[in-house]
């Protein structure tokens, strides 16, 4: 026979007072429906399952339903069971019109760097990845587990970094996180533990990473920059620098190699460390010249940081940690505070383990390599006098403006609706480095249709 405890039925939270139980559950009930709390359409538990959740006899909470049946407030068909009518909900007040806040119109077109098309996301090898990971996942898989992250995940990011970027990855030493600032977070709270005040950046790079940095108690200093890119012979011996190497945002270009290894020897030689954003390294469209992982010169002395946010979606909240084995413990321990969910860290390992997530590098490499050669043609066919620099990588491209006209572009393009960025605006406040006039055209966000829209609305804005 079956428990009473176990009545199927949903839960509903009603608060019977009064004398009279009937009455005072037909008034609760009315109140719910009344109120809004129960919406048209609802349905209600059966008889039997509220009668048991009240601890009431079943007859009463028939009697209720009948009543309110009778006043319109709900009804009742045989094999629909009870639900709230439709229309029986009072209307809500109207807003004040003083309490309403117009919202900002949208853009036609965005042009805004660092952002993937997302209308590429692969929705049904994604929705398979999950299947079979949830089928195959054990049990104690959907516990508290490894704050590092779920084994499978990390076991399938050393194989893959090792493949695609050349990192030296033992799965024991990566730690799963909620993207790239979550990472950084991390790595910034335990470098301020171990005393440092100071972190070295680059002279452009996004604004978000250094508050974040700073509210972590670090002070950013900005390095030198020239054609060849960041001087890092200036980085402070000991000290820590974060890193862009092998396509600097927003910049566009990678570290020569004599600066890759000239970083890398300070700080194995004075005990620094070198943080590597390696944030779009597997959209790279020139073969010739492949640009690899930094970690790859000394691991014990360089932190890769990548993340899923370019490849996939930044929706997703998937990154990750390569450390040094000298500092696994401690982001660990800070890592446990904030874990990543299980669900989407076993897809993406079945997603990278099945050959999906490469299918679906290479195709969106591909697509966004069609799009910046035809950025490139309409630049130089439409306004010569414009350059498209750091276009060999990533979903970015710079175009060089002449003398002056930056604010003007910008300012266009916003009467275009064509979200666009001018260099400026990723420009370090202490930067000692010479500004120059340009925008920055993110030409991954625009889905496969609205690109050719976008591209011409960003030629007619150019000078």
């Amino acid at each position: 026979m079956r428990d009473s405890w176990a009545t199927l039925g949903v839960d509903l939270h009603l608060e019977v007072t009064g004398p009279r139980v009937r009455r005072g559950l037909t008034d609760a009930l009315r109140e719910a429906v009344r109120g809004g709390r129960l919406a048209p359409g609802t349905r209600l538990p059966s008889s039997r399952s509220l009668a048991t959740d009240l601890g009431v006899a079943r007859n009463t909470v028939a009697g209720a339903y009948a009543d309110l049946v009778a006043e319109g407030w709900l009804t009742a068909r045989q094999g629909s069971g009870t639900r709230v009518a439709e229309g029986a909900a009072a209307p809500r007040p109207a807003e004040p019109r003083t309490a309403r806040r117009r919202e900002p119109g949208r853009p036609a077109h965005n042009l805004m760097p660092g952002t993937p098309d997302l209308s590429s996301f692969p929705r049904a090898e994604w929705l398979k990845a999950a299947r079979r990971a949830l089928n195959a996942a054990p049990a104690d898989a959907l516990g508290y587990g490894d704050p590092r992250g779920r084994p499978e995940l990390r076991t399938a990011l050393a194989g893959y970094l090792a493949r695609a970027r050349g990192v030296r990855a033992d799965p024991e030493h990566i730690v799963v996180c909620s993207g790239f600032s979550h990472g950084l977070r991390l790595l910034a709270e335990a470098l301020r533990a171990g005393g440092l005040r100071d972190l070295a950046v680059e002279s452009y790079g996004l604004a978000p990473h250094w508050t974040l940095l700073e509210r972590a108690g670090l002070r950013t200093v900005p390095l030198p920059q020239d054609e060849h890119g960041t001087r890092v012979a200036e980085l402070p011996a000991g000290g820590a620098v974060l890193l862009t190497p092998a396509h600097q945002f927003p910049l566009g270009g990678a570290l020569r190699a004599e600066r890759r290894a000239a970083v890398v020897d300070r700080a194995r030689r004075t005990g620094g460390l070198v943080l590597e954003d390696d944030y779009d390294g597997e959209f790279r469209y020139d073969a010739r010249q492949p640009v690899g992982a930094l970690q790859d010169l000394d691991p014990d002395h360089v932190v890769h940081l990548g993340t899923a946010s370019k490849s996939l979606a930044p929706g997703l909240r998937l990154g990750w940690l390569v450390l040094p084995p000298a500092l696994t413990p401690g982001i660990t321990r800070l890592a446990a505070a904030r874990s990543t969910g299980v669900l989407d860290q076993l897809t993406l390992a079945e997603f990278i383990t099945s050959g999906a997530y490469d299918r679906h590098v290479r195709a969106c490499r591909l697509r966004y390599r069609r799009r910046r050669d035809a950025l490139v043609e309409a630049v130089a066919a439409q306004s010569p006098d414009v350059r498209v620099t750091g276009m060999a990588a990533g979903l970015h491209a710079v175009l060089r403006l002449p003398p002056g006209t930056e604010e003007s572009v910008v300012r266009a393009a916003a009467w275009q609706g064509l979200a666009l960025t001018g260099l400026s605006w990723f420009r370090h406040p202490a930067a000692t480095t010479e500004p120059a006039d340009a925008v920055v055209v993110g030409y991954g966000a625009p889905s496969d249709r609205a690109w050719p829209g976008a591209l011409e609305a960003l030629c007619r804005v150019l000078p």
